[in-house]
């Protein structure tokens, strides 16, 4: 049966609808698919931008910070006039001006134990779009356990890294066992970052979330795209189960997100 889009949506989304591989019913399949954001920074802005252009009919926002005039330089979807107000709130203006489509859920908070499970029930689809470790194993975590699949992206000055995880087996914890020693993998604050390169990895994340909203396609799952803007270069990196992982593995320590810390190194079990 042909799905039911009003003509505004058949002239907004008309270049979707007239490819063989999207259609009427691919692009049904976007409107219906609720998608949750972590970050509404470099990569969120790009994921956020693109989704909402796509027609994903729903999309949360997790970020608990404020615009700052540093974030301008490659968060695209805030302006000079949202310096001070909350991500959150910023980026919802910007989705629901781009595509009033969009449903947004703004949750002006940071991702934590309490209220990870809870979130990522609610959604589809998981992007990681964050910038630091302990969210990173909490998003794969929760996902994991709830057999969501995510979307991961990192960057760092001219370098970036995406994959997907399908929340079945391998996950992050398998190409991530723990994070690295505190103080030897510095930030964007601390060692800047090329502007247009979260553009480039939000996209390919943006990207992956439209296959997998649509069924359609090959995603990165099992295989991980570390991209080098200086050189211009992609390099494919396999990623394989470990039998040994504490979430996914085959004696699996962490049943839940209460099972873990996420702190520190972010892979031991708490006692």
């Amino acid at each position: 049966m042909r799905p039911d889009l009003d003509p505004e949506q058949l002239d907004r989304y008309s270049r979707h609808i007239i490819m063989n591989d999207v259609g009427p019913e691919g692009q049904a399949a976007l409107l219906d698919t609720d998608v949750l954001v972590v970050g509404a920074g470099g990569l969120g802005a790009p994921v956020l931008q693109y989704l909402a252009a796509a027609g994903i009919g729903q999309l949360g926002i997790v970020d608990d910070d404020t615009v700052e005039r540093s974030n301008l330089q490659r968060q695209v979807i805030h302006g000079d006039d949202d310096i001070g107000r909350p991500k959150v709130d910023s980026a919802a203006e910007f989705v629901t001006g781009l595509n009033p489509d969009v449903t947004v859920d703004r949750h002006e908070l940071r991702l934590a134990r309490e209220n990870a499970t809870d979130l990522v029930a609610d959604y589809d689809i998981v992007v990681d779009a964050s910038d630091n470790f302990a969210t990173r194993f909490l998003v794969n975590d929760a996902c994991t356990l709830s057999g969501t699949p995510f979307s991961h992206g990192a960057i760092f000055q001219f370098e970036g890294q995406v994959t997907t995880f399908s929340g079945d087996s391998p996950c992050y914890r398998c190409l991530f066992p723990e994070a690295p020693p505190e103080g030897t993998v510095p930030d964007c604050a601390t060692a800047g970052v090329l502007g247009v390169l979260p553009g480039t990895i939000g996209c390919m994340q943006a990207t992956e979330v439209v296959k997998l909203a649509m069924d359609y396609g090959e995603t990165l799952e099992g295989r991980l795209i570390a991209y080098d803007a200086a050189e211009m270069s992609f390099e494919e990196i396999p990623v394989a189960a470990n039998p040994d992982c504490p979430v996914c593995g085959d004696d699996p320590a962490i049943a839940s997100v209460a099972d873990a810390s996420y702190e520190g190194r972010c892979s031991l079990a708490e006692d």
